[in-house]
């Protein structure tokens, strides 16, 4: 995998290890962004979840008036 290098302010990556429990500033913010990304797939998850049932029923042939 290609790796990158980013600066960022000190005091938030210290901010990062202390909540995040972790003693490497690389390790933190690893841990955030791969915690910020499996967030973003389980909403989607739930989002879609949610959406099936209506889109079954949009899909369905109006009933007929009577």
């Amino acid at each position: 995998m290609a790796k990158i290098d980013i600066s960022l302010d000190a005091e938030l990556v210290v901010k990062v290890m202390v909540l995040a429990g972790v003693g490497s500033p690389q390790d933190a913010v690893e841990a955030v962004v791969r915690d910020y990304i499996a967030r973003g797939h389980r909403t989607e998850a739930r989002v879609r979840s949610q959406d099936e049932p209506r889109r079954a029923n949009d899909s369905l042939p109006p009933l007929p008036e009577g």
